[in-house]
């Protein structure tokens, strides 16, 4: 599996179709009602608790930290004030509930059960032995919970893996192109890749007003135009930003090897396929708006 170069950028490829499965918990009806049966209902108490459990009962200050483009008021609201109502092992325990319940929906009980889904499984857990702790607070957080013996949740749990070990590493690049949270999302909304306003505004704490503000300072620094549009500096900073998140991430997929990415890529493409087809997610999630 490893005698082929790996091209590029195919471990972001697969990366983002591992991404669009583990994503669909957040919008899946199963965890608002797992949630909801510890006492946490609003939607912004359930997102904060399921993605910093892993982290121990921590305050607001390190969930905008490794969270990085939500508001800090909004997230005062609910952190720490949530783990009053549940604790985190409890919230862990609610989201593999969850989990178990909107993939079996979602991919149907002969996907989850398939050979398919117990090889995408090794796959994937095979790329997470070459992710790396240090300066990765979510991943290594994550890494510290037992892998679950059920492949579906074990194909999830190393999703989950390298999402966090991505993320964390491209916040760091973030940090180092000058980019706060907000700006970040506006540059990427700036792409037709990234989430759009209006869900940014009703889910990160946002205004119209943060909103309006954070373009003109992106204008004044030449990396959106008069229209909102990534200017060829915004649109450069972006490529370098992915760029260098890849650079970050390679060592899972160079471990990997290329025909295992490529193998681990079709696999994952058609799960995530057949939860999209599902309505896994909201049709205007992405988009300029």
């Amino acid at each position: 599996m490893t005698t082929a170069v790996l091209e590029p950028r195919a471990g972001r490829r697969c990366h983002t179709l591992l991404n669009s499965l583990h994503a669909t918990h957040f919008f899946s009806p199963e965890l608002a009602e797992e949630l909801a049966a510890l006492g946490v209902t609003h939607p912004r108490a359930v997102n904060f608790a399921v993605r910093a459990a892993a982290l121990g009962p921590v305050g607001p200050g390190t969930v905008t930290a490794t969270f990085y483009n939500y508001k800090y008021e909004l997230v005062a609201r609910h952190v720490p004030a949530v783990w009053e109502t549940a604790s985190p092992g409890d919230v862990l325990a609610a989201r593999a509930r969850a989990v178990d319940a909107s993939l079996r929906r979602l991919l149907g009980a002969d996907a989850v059960a398939s050979d398919g889904m117990a090889e995408a499984a090794r796959l994937a857990l095979r790329a997470t032995e070459a992710c790396s702790r240090p300066g990765r607070p979510l991943y290594a957080a994550h890494a510290d919970l037992p892998v679950p013996e059920e492949p579906h949740l074990a194909y999830w749990h190393a999703t989950t893996l390298l999402r966090e070990h991505r993320g964390d590493g491209h916040l760091a690049v973030l940090v180092a192109a000058g980019l706060d949270g907000l700006e970040a999302v506006v540059t990427h909304t700036a792409t037709g890749k990234g989430m759009n306003p209006k869900w940014v505004l009703a889910t990160r704490g946002w205004s119209q007003d943060d909103w309006d503000a954070t373009v003109a300072r992106l204008r004044e620094r030449g990396l959106l135009d008069a229209a909102g549009e990534l200017t060829e500096a915004g649109a450069a900073l972006r490529a370098e930003i992915e760029t260098e998140t890849d650079r970050l991430d390679r060592a899972p997929y160079e471990h990997l090897g290329a025909g295992g990415v490529a193998r681990l890529a079709e696999l994952a493409k058609g799960f995530a396929g057949a939860a999209i087809a599902a309505g896994a997610f909201p049709a205007d999630l992405v988009g300029k708006g």
